[in-house]
């Protein structure tokens, strides 16, 4: 087989991984769950500049959405975390900080911030 740039794939623009592998017209990294579009451009938002957010199968995340944690998290502060298979409703999209991109509520918690790798789209 012969090699060329079509076939090879750029390295994570997060965390420089090396594995990254093509998902619909995005490019995924399985290191640290990183999507970026492959022409480095707006293309994966429609021109619109926007970071387009995707839960932990995939499903893109949009503001107002209900989705569930699917495994167990320590909360700082608590003797019990948050356990999987928590509904979380009406969540908000952000730009956090250290990979948190989605601002929620949690009955028993109060307000925090999610991964969205830790979630899934009911």
């Amino acid at each position: 087989m012969a090699e060329n740039t079509e076939n090879q794939l750029p390295p994570c623009p997060e965390c420089a991984g090396t594995y990254a592998y093509e998902m619909g017209a995005l490019l995924v990294c399985p290191e640290c769950g990183h999507e970026w579009s492959p022409a480095g451009g707006d293309a994966a938002a429609g021109g619109s500049g926007e970071k387009v957010i995707r839960d932990s199968v995939g499903n893109v995340l949009a503001d107002g959405d209900t989705v569930t944690v699917v495994k167990s998290l320590k909360v700082k502060g608590s003797p019990n975390g948050i356990k999987a298979g928590t509904k979380v409703r009406n969540i908000k999209l952000v730009d956090g900080v250290d990979g948190h991109d989605i601002d929620c509520r949690i009955e028993g918690f109060g307000n925090m911030q999610l991964k969205s790798s830790v979630v899934k789209k009911v």
